[in-house]
């Protein structure tokens, strides 16, 4: 998968953003204004942090060893960097939908339905 393979991924989830919050070089999606992915636009080969439950982040870790870290820049409790030209691409949609699903049962109830309205 590409970064813009994952870029219109990330962007057709209900309540996404995309912005530059830190640099021009860092791309930030977020949903209902809470970041979860991160692509780091000028790094070769392609990377994109996710947020992972703790221990699912620890398994990924161990089962993908070197394409999928601790989150580069990132709480390493929370966050994964992986490495997309070296991991399917099922894997990474199926991991982007995990980062966003725990960031939306993180927003307050009122955030929360607003996100349903949409």
């Amino acid at each position: 998968m590409n970064v813009e393979e994952l870029r219109n991924f990330c962007v057709a989830k209900k309540g996404v953003t995309e912005e530059f919050p830190f640099d021009e070089h860092t791309l930030v999606f977020k949903v209902m204004g809470k970041m979860f992915a991160l692509v780091p636009l000028e790094r070769i080969p392609s990377q994109c942090n996710l947020k992972c439950d703790p221990e699912r982040a620890i398994a990924l870790r161990e089962e993908y060893d070197g394409d999928i870290t601790p989150g580069y820049h990132m709480s390493k409790v929370h966050w994964n960097t992986l490495f997309l030209e070296n991991l399917p691409p099922d894997l990474i949609m199926q991991l982007v939908n995990h980062s966003y699903d725990l960031v939306v049962s993180k927003l307050t109830k009122n955030l929360r339905s607003q996100l349903d309205a949409l």
